[in-house]
């Protein structure tokens, strides 16, 4: 446990005067609105839809709900912000009428939707582009003064599953968020959170790769997001589908708990709870 000593991840976040308490790990719940999610494009079709969904995961154990409304899956086209937002602001205003104390994200790549989003409500914006596909979006962030997760992605969806090629993985995506960091803290940008992408750019070896040295990324002594909730690199290896994922899915999310993760990012509160509430009593043992 000696490693742990070594740095101290900031383990608070400011939601717009909400305060998130990371010196325990939290489960950010996912609602895709969005018609073509690789796994629940479709089903918060109406408002209901979506309130039933949020308040589920909120009961099981969610702290944010992450709102999107553009896919993201391997072969996806990029949304323009406008398409995006005629999705997407609809279920954000619903969800800050119904919970007015829930913590909302906004997945967006598109400033725009961003500026948009948190304006009518919510307090986090996640990145999957770190302001890769949107130039506008690390000034947006400065100015709203929002926490913002920047995750890895190597290419675009359209391409990144494309038989992408690291040297060293580990230390590639190091340098990213070091350039991105910097870039952000010279905007004035305090709340950073980072998120190593799994499953965005990465072949299924890089994807073990990265988690087994997942706490590498200590060093940033940022809160540290993973997100492998159903994804292929869990049904490559059991020969699962997404909805058959849910095991595996505990499994790494169990794993990368262990090596530092502070959010997971799921499709299942409960399961990312209960995960978290164990290692949290192995941990324990250790004071």
């Amino acid at each position: 446990m000696l490693q742990d000593t070594f740095f101290e991840t900031k383990n608070t976040l400011n939601c717009r005067g909400k305060i998130i308490n990371l010196s325990a790990p939290v489960v950010m719940g996912v609602i895709n609105v969005g018609p073509d999610s690789f796994y629940d494009g479709g089903k918060y079709r109406t408002s209901w839809d979506i309130i039933k969904q949020a308040g589920k995961l909120i009961e099981e154990g969610a702290a944010i709900i992450d709102v999107g409304a553009a896919s993201t899956r391997p072969g996806a086209a990029l949304v323009d912000s406008s398409a995006e937002r005629r999705y997407v602001m609809p279920a954000i205003e619903t969800l800050v009428k119904e919970f007015p104390d829930a913590i909302l994200s906004i997945d967006t790549y598109n400033a725009d939707t961003a500026n948009e989003a948190i304006n009518a409500g919510a307090h986090i914006i996640n990145d999957i582009s770190a302001g890769e596909f949107d130039s506008g979006m690390f000034s947006v962030v400065a100015q709203l003064q929002v926490p913002y997760v920047i995750m890895h992605i190597k290419g675009k969806p359209a391409n990144m599953q494309q038989n992408p090629v690291y040297t060293d993985i580990v230390k590639e995506i190091a340098g990213y968020f070091a350039e991105k960091i910097f870039r952000l803290r010279e905007e004035g940008v305090h709340d950073i959170i980072i998120d190593p992408g799994f499953g965005f750019g990465k072949s299924l070896e890089d994807n073990y790769r990265l988690l087994n040295m997942l706490d590498y990324f200590k060093i940033f002594e940022l809160p540290i997001l993973v997100g492998f909730s159903r994804k292929s690199m869990i049904n490559k290896v059991l020969g699962t589908s997404p909805e058959k994922a849910l095991n595996g899915t505990t499994v790494l999310n169990t794993v990368a708990l262990q090596k530092g993760a502070g959010i997971l990012r799921v499709h299942d509160a409960l399961e990312a709870a209960q995960a978290i509430q164990l290692i949290q009593m192995l941990h324990a043992q250790n004071d």
